[in-house]
């Protein structure tokens, strides 16, 4: 087997870069021809997965965290073309290590390339919203805005760095006049928060409980523009991952998500802002269009 691994160093603040030798010496020990290569700037991960793809590498692997993984799974689905990606690894060099924790696959380096070295796959759902790609969770509103206050954390890390920038997220929060459709329904008024959700959990909470990643279906939580007492009310229960039974809340299977906004709203995929004024939006599922190597 010929692999293309992607690291990124800065993953885990910084903590990734100091695993690239053990990365390597594990695919050797495993006897897999390894090609590693360790990026060097913010998405280069996506032209370098692509890259691979036409070179026939025959998997392509992101080592790093759910910002890696997306950089990686954009260049092989764009560079599939119609039909599922080339196979596709992860080892787990990321603070939370969402996508992979859900998906089932180890979270250590040996024992992940164990998983690759062996060549088992399964097909999974990837999801689209607008010019990018996503494989656990993308979001509009109030998420990504939390998203956004913790890249200004330049201190604190592991899961507390996510209820940190919730709370300050929480302190900004003003409601995005939203008219959206979905798979036999749909709203037009002030909104706070929709997940779009391929995989349980993102940021280290459980948003969307029982998502499948191989079902062809996105699940979809979406909150209206409520009290700050109700907010907080989610909140709380979103710690316990039962803010779906709240009645605020809307929790809805999808295939398919066409909203605007006013004003613009901030919009990351797999935790990866990439607009902060879309007023557009529509979200697609691709059933089935990734190959992960799995145990």
């Amino acid at each position: 087997m010929r692999v293309k691994v992607i690291l990124n160093p800065y993953a885990n603040r910084w903590g990734a870069g100091a695993q690239a030798a053990a990365t390597a010496d594990a695919f050797r020990a495993a006897g897999v021809a390894c090609d590693l290569v360790v990026t060097e700037s913010p998405g280069q991960g996506t032209p370098l997965a692509a890259a691979a793809t036409r070179d026939g590498y025959e998997a392509v692997v992101a080592a790093g965290g759910d910002g890696t993984i997306n950089e990686v799974i954009n260049g092989l689905i764009s560079a599939a073309g119609d039909g599922p990606t080339v196979p596709f690894g992860i080892i787990p060099l990321g603070t939370a290590n969402d996508f992979n924790l859900m998906a089932g696959l180890p979270d250590n380096i040996g024992a992940a390339v164990g998983v690759i070295a062996a060549g088992r796959t399964r097909r999974i759902d990837a999801g689209q919203v607008n010019g990018r790609f996503f494989i656990n969770n993308s979001a509009a509103a109030m998420e990504p805005m939390v998203t956004l206050e913790n890249i200004k954390m330049k201190r604190l890390s592991g899961e507390v760095r996510y209820v940190v920038a919730l709370l300050r997220a929480l302190t900004k929060l003003k409601p995005w006049r939203m008219n959206l459709a979905w798979d036999g329904g749909g709203y037009e008024g002030p909104a706070y928060l929709l997940s779009v959700c391929n995989s349980p959990r993102t940021g280290g909470f459980t948003m969307a409980p029982g998502a499948s990643i191989d079902d062809g279906l996105l699940d979809m939580v979406f909150a209206p523009q409520v009290s700050k007492g109700t907010v907080i009310a989610i909140l709380l229960k979103l710690m316990k991952g039962e803010h779906i039974n709240h009645p605020a809340v809307t929790f809805q299977r999808v295939t398919a998500i066409d909203l605007t906004s006013t004003p613009g709203t901030p919009l990351h995929s797999d935790g990866e802002i990439f607009t902060e004024s879309a007023t557009v939006v529509s979200y697609r599922v691709l059933p089935g269009k990734v190959t992960l190597l799995t145990p």
